[in-house]
């Protein structure tokens, strides 16, 4: 029986989020332990490996010779891009103590992409999407919010990493899916891995730490990179080839549900009701603006 490319990029897409969710919950096990940087190469140095592998078993190595210089400038830029977001995800991981609250005000990318398609790829949204961005970002706030009055303490500690990673996110994702039909998916991961192991390498060595750490954050490092740098991005990557952006992104928002219950059998750890209801507004609003995009491209496909 012959698969849909819409049920190809819905598979694609759940497995990603899959793995994704154990990302937090593998990551954040590590980070108890090492450093950032010790992770980092540790981490994305495990995901080149998986990825690399995978590629020649794919014989995908003959891709690189027809990328254009474009192609590679856009790789760069989408390398220095991936370092600073990732950074500041793993250190958002590293800063709250519960990955599910990282994931909930993590739903927020679905909206700036949405504001960023609209600026570089000229899509525009509708009034279903535009409440569902409002209600992404109201989410967000109610989960970040401490209570205090003044601008320097009235979030919680590593809800600002959370935003400046979404925000190169989203600028990611609206390049890639731009350009995600003259760059394959494996060149775009082996770049990704590549940039993030060569900063985290250098980081390393510039702040002189060891690379020596215990089998137990081996371990974690190592389950967690086969189903992070690999295979959530090559997933990510091959379902936007059959399914829109936001199609995905909805798929995507139910990564928090998969994270809660990962946090609650790992680490015993269950959110305060607030950020219970704060974190299920950001998946409604997610979805609004998933559905709110459908109706707009299923219109246009009937008028056209």
């Amino acid at each position: 029986m012959k698969i849909s490319n819409s049920i190809k990029g819905f598979l694609l897409a759940l497995v990603s989020v899959i793995a994704v969710s154990n990302v937090y919950i593998f990551s954040k096990a590590a980070l108890t332990e090492v450093s950032i940087q010790q992770f980092g190469v540790y981490w994305f140095g495990f995901g080149l490996l998986w990825i690399l592998m995978y590629a020649w078993y794919r014989k995908s190595y003959k891709i690189i010779k027809e990328l254009s210089i474009k192609s590679y400038l856009i790789l760069v830029f989408l390398g220095l891009v991936e370092v600073v977001g990732t950074y500041f995800f793993f250190k958002a991981i590293h800063t709250i103590p519960n990955p599910t609250i990282v994931s909930f005000i993590g739903n927020i990318s679905p909206a700036l992409v949405i504001t960023f398609s609209f600026f570089i790829l000229k899509e525009r949204f509708n009034t279903i999407e535009f409440i569902g961005m409002l209600l992404a970002l109201f989410g967000a706030f109610v989960i970040s919010y401490k209570g205090n009055a003044g601008m320097n303490d009235m979030f919680i500690n590593g809800a600002q990493y959370i935003l400046y990673s979404s925000i190169l996110g989203g600028v990611n994702a609206v390049v890639i899916k731009k350009n995600i039909k003259i760059i394959h998916p494996i060149i775009l991961t082996v770049s990704r891995s590549l940039f993030l192991l060569i900063f985290s390498i250098i980081a390393l060595n510039v702040l002189g730490e060891s690379t020596v750490i215990s089998t137990r954050a081996v371990r974690n490092i190592f389950i967690g990179s086969l189903l992070g740098p690999f295979l959530t991005v090559i997933a990510g990557y091959l379902a936007l080839q059959y399914i829109p952006l936001s199609r995905k992104a909805v798929i995507t928002s139910t990564k928090g549900l998969f994270v809660l219950l990962g946090s609650y059998l790992y680490f015993g750890q269950f959110p305060k009701t607030i950020a219970l209801i704060g974190g299920f507004v950001t998946i409604i609003g997610v979805l609004l603006i998933s559905f709110g995009k459908y109706k707009e491209t299923r219109k246009k496909r009937l008028n056209s």
